[in-house]
């Protein structure tokens, strides 16, 4: 039997896996706030499982990354839907937007929000959380057990894709305001941020700054993509069968023209975030990669000393 402390790595499934049975049924309950940190967590699992289980046979990661991808998409279904009545709150706190327009595309949302909900429910009673949770236990048993860190090249690997990914997304998307484009900026930062934080959480010192830069500037692109999501509701009511309010269609005109000029003040805001997330796709080849290389070499040293059971700096070495 194995008596050593769990290893960060393992003890980061253990976490993850615990968030998770803790946020699920809160969100099936009617928890918005719990559907929200459930999506996150079921992100991070995704991050995490296929990396730490590299070079581990019969874990069957590949079965419970499926299944974690199964519950990201059931609780999506919901959670767009109660961050754009969190923005139609905040609007409706605003002197200069119609309050009867807000309530007018709330109504809408509300209405759509009840049918996803039922379709949430339904897809996450498919999800078998039991065996989910024996799955990551085994990834969890596997990880503790090695006696090398494959998963830390698998994750350097990773680092450098993603990078390259955000890199290529802004080039693509410039300085000119395109939804799709500003979209694929968002996804590439998310996925990349994720994986810093794999190695954020791994010990990699060089990694945490970076977090910091990616999560502003995904929070920005968010709360922008959260505005376009609200665009598409505004002009979904503007298209449906007139108000009995004569006034009416001009305040839902005035709502989509405040909202747009939140959409152009937050792209200003990231185009002048640019040069820092080059800097930190530059820093992640240069720098946090690197770490993670030279922290594997150290590993077979670590190994060699936990067969001398006696000094006593073995035991700290591993923890």
């Amino acid at each position: 039997m194995n008596a050593r402390a769990p290893r960060p790595t393992t003890r980061l499934l253990q976490r993850l896996s615990r968030a998770l049975n803790r946020h699920v049924p809160r969100a099936v309950q009617g928890d918005d706030r719990a559907v929200h940190q459930a999506r996150v967590t079921t992100r991070r699992l995704r991050e995490a499982v296929p990396v730490l289980a590299t070079g581990l046979p019969g874990t069957k990661a590949a079965k419970a990354s499926r299944k974690i991808r199964r519950l990201t998409r059931a609780l999506g279904t919901v959670r767009e839907l109660d961050v754009t009545l969190l923005l139609l709150d905040e609007l409706a706190r605003s002197p200069h937007v119609p309050r009867s327009a807000v309530e007018d595309v709330r109504a809408r949302v509300i209405q759509e929000r009840g049918g996803r909900r039922k379709v949430m429910l339904e897809r996450l009673e498919r999800v078998n959380s039991e065996k989910l949770e024996k799955r990551l236990q085994s990834v969890g048993a596997a990880l503790q057990q090695a006696t090398t860190e494959p998963w830390r090249k698998a994750l350097g690997a990773r680092l450098l894709k993603r990078a390259r990914d955000l890199s290529a997304a802004m080039n693509e998307a410039g300085h000119v305001y395109a939804p799709e484009r500003l979209h694929a900026v968002r996804i590439a930062a998310k996925k990349l941020r994720y994986g810093l934080e794999l190695a954020a959480d791994s010990a990699v010192k060089e990694a945490a700054p970076h977090v910091r830069t990616i999560k502003r500037a995904q929070d920005m692109l968010g709360k922008l993509h959260d505005l376009q999501v609200l665009q598409e509701h505004v002009a979904a009511v503007q298209a449906g069968p007139p108000s009995t309010r004569p006034q009416s269609r001009e305040a839902l005109e005035d709502l989509a023209r405040h909202i747009e000029d939140q959409c152009r003040h937050l792209h200003g805001r990231y185009v002048a975030l640019t040069p820092m997330l080059r800097e930190m796709t530059v820093a992640v080849r240069k720098a946090v990669v690197p770490q993670l290389a030279r922290t594997a070499r150290r590993v077979p040293a670590m190994k060699m000393a936990l067969s001398r059971p006696k000094d006593p700096r073995t035991v700290a070495s591993d923890h």
